[in-house]
């Protein structure tokens, strides 16, 4: 699966910074309640187990964090960021990508990532998708629900169906949407808009 990438979406929200803000709280308390025993335990994400889509977003912050800071994040994306000790190499992550994110001129920078160079803007908006959805998928997995922020996943969900979704629905990018109940909390209509199989979770 390849990383969370809408290159047309809106990329003029000024709250963008606070809404990473607020999607690295989600996921750190998320993370926070994985156990070891929980590693192997598929995800929605197609393909990966706990482990694996946690060391993707580990490993996505520090590159996104070297990026912001002009420094080598260390490996590639898909190198082992965990280690023996997943816990401790999300928190040192999440503070790097925090800090980058609020460095003066963040949103000025242009950001190289694995499929090309982004604004500033643009970027920060990929990444809030990279690390929002991503903990919910990590949420799920692992019966931790009740820590998603559902206004953010509102507010993500609505960014996206304002868009011409239709081009990025293809292999290694989005599937096609998924049924979800019109009343279904956010979170799950959001990952099932973007193609998550939710029916085992």
């Amino acid at each position: 699966m390849q990383p969370l990438f809408f290159p047309d979406s809106p990329s003029s929200d000024t709250n963008v910074i606070d809404r990473i803000d607020r999607a690295l709280d989600m996921t750190a308390a998320i993370v926070r309640g994985i156990t070891d025993g929980q590693l192997h335990v598929p995800t929605p994400c197609a393909g990966w187990d706990v482990r694996t889509e946690l060391n993707h977003l580990v490993g996505g912050m520090r590159i996104f964090a070297a990026e912001l800071t002009a420094t080598d994040a260390g490996g590639d994306h898909e190198d082992d960021w965990l280690g023996t000790d997943p816990h401790t190499a999300f928190t040192a992550a999440a503070g790097l990508d925090r800090a980058a994110w609020h460095h003066p001129g963040a949103l000025d920078t242009t950001v190289r990532l694995g499929f090309g160079a982004v604004p500033g803007p643009m970027a920060a908006l990929i990444h809030l998708t990279e690390i929002l959805v991503h903990g919910v998928d990590l949420a799920l997995a692992t019966d931790q629900e009740h820590l998603v922020d559902e206004r953010s996943c509102g507010e993500l969900l609505t960014i996206m169906q304002g868009m011409n979704f239709g081009a990025f629905r293809r292999p290694g990018m989005f599937g096609p949407a998924t049924p979800a109940p019109a009343d279904a909390p956010a979170h799950r209509r959001l990952l099932a808009f973007l193609g998550r199989d939710l029916s085992t979770h």
